[in-house]
């Protein structure tokens, strides 16, 4: 199939872009590759320090030219989606020992659980810790003894830690190991009407909380489609997990299998042998555009807007917004999973999941076939599903029809001709919106404004029974240099309760929300930022306000707006308290979120 015209011309335009810079990456990287295997390089007491408690396997590091693979882990069992995580260098390592190879934990890194923090002061670092992440990772891999790597993430900000790292050390082979989906508990739906009923006053705090343990009730990735299931969908489209490992359940023996699959691969694809596959070369402007038409056709988490430029960075390529909305007009949306439909990600999978997207998307010309992966070359391996057999890992054919149109559509035939994200751009500066899961009636909200400075305020206007006509509600100085971009989506029960009450409700925020909100008109990320004096500190109450995700546009209506001064806030009070303390050099030097709102690169 000839690839679609307005892919190509996206993934041409990248490409030009990112000439120099893209260049000058994969020099640095050839150059570093040329060095050969890393523990070459090490003096003989550097090696007795990085085999000093490897028992058994010292020989094998010492005295052989067997790959030694460097194990980067998220595991901490606050989140559960990284629980499982505990047990998997124990099975690296075996699996590793049976190939002649050894494997190391070469450090682990931070994983916060946004879940926990939503709609509390530590939800002001979970943007940074992104960065973090990376950093920790870096110094992981520093130590300069390993020919491959694994990295075990799964959550919001840790896989786009991961892959910044992974880029930066991009002449190490790399594959990323997931952990799986947890089994599916309460539906998504159902939890989020208690959660309504709880913010109209209508049921309890111990109904609250029966709703929200039996929705997440066990190890694995919350089932809903949020950051951390777009997140596997992600490195699926990239090429960087083997095909078909993102939504196995964990603690089942496919997953387990996959896992030593995984550590088998990392060990064929090293420089020691001859099929040496490094990040650097995985991650090019092809799979960049790849994991947007994933992202686009899956009606994927808005979050992944401001993480994707600032890995594809990482590795020399330079994304721009124009790139994302361009995609998405081009790509139909096949998913329906929730908040865009009723179905979780188990249900996704069951229903054909991404080995049935991915060959959909392939045979309408939407994706390039022609890239590397870390299964081998060719996107066509992604349509593969695995299987067990005699407790190992074989890839047949995956479904060639889906299993369920309610949740999963042919290209041919998809829930809608473009994608589930939109660009805004006007007057109050550029944004996204998240549409897969907004009514059509809603795309288009114009209506006095109701500034506020926090979400509190907002929770508390609504329960002093303030709102009563058509609302835009803005929420600003919630960017990253104000206080760390934090996720907004506590305000999500009650603007839906606005909502069904009849009343026309959009949020416009300089902040983010959650990659599971959705069915609230929301134009998030919008840049720049008030706290830099963006258009958003110019509004005032009342001022008239249109969000028009149809057209892509978002304007305050008043003829005076472009004349007004920037009112400036009191942000000290963001600067202390849960660890904000030594977050002040981030909120100092990070960049726009139309860039990625990023600090490293």
């Amino acid at each position: 199939m000839t690839l679609n015209a307005t892919i190509q011309a996206v993934t041409d335009r990248i490409r030009a872009r990112s000439e120099e810079s893209r260049g000058t990456y994969l020099d640095r990287m050839r150059r570093a590759a040329e060095e050969g295997p890393r523990r070459a390089h090490l003096s003989c007491g550097n090696q007795a320090h990085a085999y000093a408690a490897m028992g058994d396997d010292k020989d094998a590091l010492a005295g052989s030219r067997a790959p030694n693979i460097g194990i980067v882990t998220a595991y901490n069992d606050m989140l559960s989606a990284h629980q499982p995580f505990e047990t998997f260098p124990a099975l690296i390592r075996e699996a590793a020992r049976a190939q002649g190879g050894t494997a190391q934990v070469a450090g682990g890194v931070p994983a916060m659980c946004d879940g926990v923090t939503q709609g509390q002061v530590g939800m002001e670092l979970s943007l940074f810790s992104r960065d973090v992440i990376a950093l920790a990772a870096g110094v992981a891999l520093s130590h300069n003894t390993f020919d491959s790597a694994l990295y075990l993430g799964v959550c919001d900000k840790i896989v786009p830690g991961l892959v910044i790292a992974a880029a930066t050390f991009g002449y190490i082979p790399g594959i990323f190991l997931p952990a799986g989906p947890m089994t599916s508990g309460l539906p998504n739906d159902e939890k989020a009407k208690v959660r309504q009923q709880f913010a109209a006053g209508e049921v309890g705090r111990d109904k609250l909380m029966e709703a929200e343990m039996a929705s997440y009730h066990g190890p694995g990735t919350c089932t809903f489609y949020g950051t951390a299931n777009s997140n596997q969908m992600l490195m699926e489209f990239m090429g960087l997990h083997l095909p078909g490992a993102s939504f196995v359940n964990p603690n089942t023996p496919l997953r387990e299998a996959l896992t030593v699959a995984g550590t088998e691969r990392a060990l064929q694809i090293t420089g020691l042998g001859n099929d040496y596959r490094p990040v650097g070369d995985i991650l090019d402007e092809k799979a960049f555009v790849n994991g947007i038409v994933g992202l686009m056709a899956t009606g994927g988490s808005t979050n992944l807007v401001l993480h994707l430029p600032a890995m594809a960075r990482a590795a020399g390529v330079q994304l721009a917004l124009e790139d994302f909305d361009e995609i998405s007009n081009a790509v139909p949306l096949m998913a329906k999973v929730y908040p865009n439909g009723l179905a979780d990600v188990n249900h996704f999978h069951a229903a054909g999941g991404l080995s049935f997207m991915i060959g959909e998307l392939l045979d309408a010309g939407l994706l390039h076939e022609d890239v590397r992966t870390v299964a081998g070359d060719g996107l066509s391996r992604y349509r593969e599903e695995p299987k067990l057999d005699g407790g190992r890992v074989t890839w047949g054919p995956g479904a060639g029809t889906t299993q369920n149109d309610k949740i999963l559509r042919p290209a041919s035939d998809p829930f809608q001709p473009t994608g589930g994200l939109q660009q805004l751009d006007g007057n109050l500066g550029k944004g996204m919106m998240k549409t897969s899961a907004v009514d059509p009636s809603r795309h288009v909200i114009e209506a006095k404004a109701r500034i506020f400075q926090d979400q509190q305020e907002v929770k508390d206007a609504f329960k002093a029974g303030e709102f009563t006509e058509d609302t835009v509600v803005v929420v600003r100085f919630q960017g990253p240099t104000a206080n760390g971009m934090p996720e907004l989506h506590s305000l999500t029960p009650t603007l839906a309760v606005l909502q069904d009450r009849g009343l026309k409700v959009a949020l416009v925020t300089d902040g983010r929300m959650s990659g599971a909100s959705g069915k609230v008109p929301s134009a998030i990320h919008v840049s720049p930022e008030a706290a830099k004096g963006g258009p958003l500190a110019k509004l005032r109450d009342g001022d008239r306000v249109r969000v028009d995700a149809t057209n892509g546009t978002i304007d305050c209506l008043e003829a005076d707006f472009d004349a007004r001064d920037p009112v400036t806030a009191d942000l000290k009070g963001n600067g202390h308290g849960v660890g904000r303390e030594i977050f002040e050099v981030f909120r100092q030097n990070v960049g726009l979120s139309s860039n990625g709102a990023a600090v490293v690169v």
